[in-house]
């Protein structure tokens, strides 16, 4: 029997660079005035800035509200990131 992986919906929604709304946030990993890291249901989500703020999170619905200067928004997928992390570690102790 084949396991069928469904992806759920996520959202991106920007206000003048001021605010926003995310949805299909699964974790907040980081946060500080600079960068927001999260994990979504479409990969990981880099919000980069100056005076970035969390303003609400609610992950059992998977939504957060943030705010401040945004400068630039990228995704990168989760498998690829957790393979760099392993090898910085793996190098770190080496």
């Amino acid at each position: 029997m084949e396991t069928v992986a469904v992806q759920k919906n996520h959202k991106l929604i920007l206000n003048n660079r001021k605010a926003g709304l995310v949805t299909g946030v699964l974790d907040v990993l980081s946060f500080n005035l600079n960068e927001i890291l999260l994990e979504t249901e479409q990969g990981m989500l880099m919000v980069r800035g100056t005076d970035l703020h969390v303003n609400r999170v609610n992950l059992e619905k998977g939504e957060i509200d943030l705010s401040g200067n945004i400068d630039s928004v990228s995704y990168s997928d989760i498998h690829s990131t957790a393979k760099q992390a392993g090898s910085l570690f793996e190098k770190l102790f080496r």
